[in-house]
Formats: C-alpha cells, sequence, structure tokens
C-alpha cells in the first residue's frame, strides 16, 4: 500500500549512506563516499564481499585523495584510509544496515523482478524520508518503486564505471517520484563531486549507455565485415573523436566544426554526408556466431596484455584526465 510521501532529508543533512550490494559498482560508490568525509554502512549477502570491499578501497585510495575537492571532505582526516575504514561498516542483514542510513544507494543484480522485491525491502527498512536510489542500468524506476510504500523517494542514480572516478551520474524519477526527492539527490551527488545530469523522461538504457551502444554496434559491425583489426577501431575512437569527446559531446564539437557558422554551416556543408552514413551504419545481429566473433578478438588482443596493470591504467589515466578538466575552466 502507497503512502503518502513525507518530505525528503536535504542533501546538506546527509551523513549516512547504505551500499546495497557490493559488487564492483557497490563498492566504488562506498568509495567514493568514504572519499568525501561520509560514513557507510554495506550490506551484500556474500560471505566474502566485506573483505573484497576493504581491498578495493585500498586499491583505489590514492587517486581518490588526489581528486578529493568537496567541502564536506575538506578536512585532512577524510583523506586518510585508516580515518575512512573507521568510517566503514559492514552489516550482511539488509534492514540493520539500512536503518540509520540517510541516503541507500542500490546496486543489485539488474534484473527487474530481483531489484523490484530489493526496493520494495529497502523501503520497508529505511525512515520515510530518506531517498533510495538505484544504479541500474537500463531499468525503469517506475517498474522498481512499484511494490514500495514511499515510491515518491525513489529514484535512478546511474553512474559510469568505475563512479569513484568517473563523474557521471543520471538522475531521473518515475511515474510516482516526487520532484523534491529528484532536486535532493541532484544537490547530493553534486555534494560529492559527481556531475548529475537530469533525464526529463524514462528511456531504457537511459543517455550514456544508449550512445556507448551506438558507437559499439557500429565498432562490432566494423570488425564483423573485416574493415580493420578490432585494435584499430578501438585506436580510430582513442586517438580520433574519443579525444574531443572528453572535452564536449557531439553536439558542441560539430558547432565548432562549422567554423564561424556554427551548427548551421555544419549542416549546410555536412549534412549530404551525414545522411548517406546514417542509412549506411550497421545493424548487426548479435547472435552466437557474432559473439564468438567478437569474444575471440578480444581475446587474441588482450593475450598481449597485462589485464590487472590495464585497468590500473585506465583509472590512472581518468584520474589523470579528470584533474586536467578540472584545472581549466570551461566556458560558459
Amino acid at each position: 500500500m502507497t503512502h503518502q510521501q513525507p518530505a525528503v532529508l536535504e542533501a546538506a543533512n546527509i551523513r549516512r549512506v547504505a551500499i546495497v550490494g557490493c559488487g564492483t559498482i557497490g563498492a566504488s560508490w562506498a568509495a567514493l563516499f568514504l572519499s568525501r568525509g561520509l560514513s557507510v554502512t554495506a550490506t551484500d549477502t556474500d560471505p566474502a564481499a566485506e573483505g573484497r570491499l576493504v581491498k578495493f578501497l585500498q586499491a583505489a585510495w590514492p587517486a581518490l585523495s588526489s581528486l578529493r575537492r568537496s567541502a564536506d571532505a575538506s578536512d585532512a582526516d577524510a583523506s586518510r584510509l585508516d580515518a575512512a575504514l573507521e568510517r566503514l561498516r559492514f552489516d550482511p542483514d539488509l534492514q540493520r544496515a539500512c536503518a540509520d542510513s540517510d541516503f541507500v544507494q542500490e546496486n543489485g543484480p539488474e534484473r527487474e523482478a530481483i531489484k523490484i522485491d530489493l526496493m520494495k525491502r529497502i523501503d520497508a527498512s529505511v525512515r520515510p524520508g530518506v531517498i533510495i536510489a538505484s544504479s541500474s542500468s537500463a531499468l525503469q524506476i517506475s517498474r522498481l518503486q512499484e511494490q514500495c510504500r514511499y515510491p515518491g523517494r525513489v529514484v535512478l542514480g546511474h553512474p559510469f564505471n568505475p563512479p569513484h572516478l568517473v563523474p557521471l551520474v543520471e538522475v531521473v524519477g518515475g511515474t510516482a517520484t516526487t520532484e523534491e526527492a529528484i532536486e535532493q539527490a541532484i544537490a547530493f551527488y553534486s555534494r560529492v563531486g559527481k556531475t548529475p545530469i537530469r533525464m526529463l523522461k524514462e528511456m531504457e538504457g537511459h543517455i550514456a549507455n544508449r550512445l556507448q551502444a551506438a558507437v559499439f554496434r557500429e565498432a562490432v559491425s566494423l570488425l564483423d565485415q573485416g574493415v580493420a583489426s578490432l585494435r584499430d577501431i578501438d585506436i580510430a575512437l582513442t586517438e580520433g573523436p574519443g579525444l574531443r569527446w572528453a572535452l564536449m559531446g557531439p553536439f558542441l564539437t560539430f558547432h565548432l566544426a562549422g567554423g564561424t557558422g556554427g551548427i548551421r554551416a555544419f549542416f549546410d556543408q555536412f549534412s549530404p554526408m551525414q545522411r548517406s552514413l546514417w542509412a549506411k551504419l550497421g545493424s548487426p545481429v548479435l547472435d552466437e556466431r557474432l559473439r564468438q566473433r567478437v569474444i575471440q578478438a578480444v581475446d587474441e588482443e588482450i593475450s598481449r596484455l597485462d589485464q590487472p596493470a590495464l585497468v590500473h591504467w585506465r583509472d590512472e589515466a581518468i584520474t589523470s584526465l579528470v584533474k586536467v578538466k578540472q584545472s581549466f575552466e570551461k566556458p560558459e
């Protein structure tokens, strides 16, 4: 039974966050919140989850310490790992873990039935004014909030992996979500150093994953057609458009491509080419044959690389990129 939604807790008053699910995304969220001086209670049904979480924190902390910039984590103790671990509590019991939380970040399996039940249990465990945010990559909040007593405080808070380093978080409400819950969720994410964007309507896959899926679909099509090797397709993106996309998206990129005439001049010059390309972009079917084609190509590429070293390099590079972008004030 749905109850009238009370006022949600203001972002400035959030001190303890509950992390539900301590996989890759949950652990990364926990690291971010701890690095910003918040207390975290983590819960997971896997007995090994607590040990993995602590190990993740130890590996992630150097990069987090260098990125820390939130006023809420400005004291010297907040940047110390030992101080952060003192603010971390692990409890395998979901109800106990959520009971005293001021904000909940849910990171359960990406299965609608499981998440609906999980959100119902979280909703029954936390105070009425506490926002519950789901990290769901594709599911719609309107469905996930259906069985909650207070569906008005349930929002999407979808990060980009790894959340403790990549600033983006997509926020949207469901049909029952209040405007206040959306605004306070955005304010909270901003407070901990994220860059929240607001979706104006629900959409499967949200925004960033849909953009990413479009590029991946064409990359797979090019590979399957034998246009280039996997390595060269990746390089075409990272050494070309990817460099610009780290600074601005496709609309502003093409506006600048139009020179002094901007997007109008771009369309005047390149509309025929764009129409032709759009009509000829690949539409591969991700069947078993194509899956195995991609897997084989990735296996061949990764065989010459040290995967843990690659992850470390990625995280170090992301950290450096974020710091460089922070050092330049973007024109308004």
